[in-house]
């Protein structure tokens, strides 16, 4: 499977992985490829990523049934980051949360707030 030209990977062969969403625009989690889970991906259809507190790779819902089927991969205008579109099955944070992003900062700076609902225990 050819990815394509262009790529930039970091000095550790990695790429981060914005993903989004595909029905709602809602950013899900940030991730990162290395070379093989980007081919993987692709020839799949299944969001593949590379642990780096594990150092292997990991195909998302796997283990926890809560899957991305890929809509579309795009390229940033610096080829240097992807936006992976996904439907999503379930929580995509490993913590039950639809959403990695489910923490805001409060108004004055000083803590963090939860705003969504916990789908389910963590995983």
């Amino acid at each position: 499977m050819k990815i394509p030209d262009g790529l930039k990977f970091d000095a550790n062969g990695l790429i981060p992985a914005v993903v989004q969403d595909a029905l709602n625009g809602e950013v899900l989690m940030v991730a990162y490829m290395n070379h093989a889970a980007v081919e993987n991906t692709i020839s799949t259809g299944r969001a593949t990523f590379w642990s780096r507190s594990r150092q292997k790779f990991w195909i998302k819902g796997e283990t926890s049934g809560n899957i991305q089927k890929v809509v579309s991969l795009h390229v940033d205008c610096d080829q240097d980051c992807l936006l992976v579109r996904v439907e999503q099955t379930g929580a995509a944070c490993h913590e039950g949360y639809r959403s990695c992003f489910f923490r805001q900062v409060t108004n004055d700076g000083d803590e963090l707030t939860v705003t969504a609902e916990k789908l389910m225990e963590a995983y």
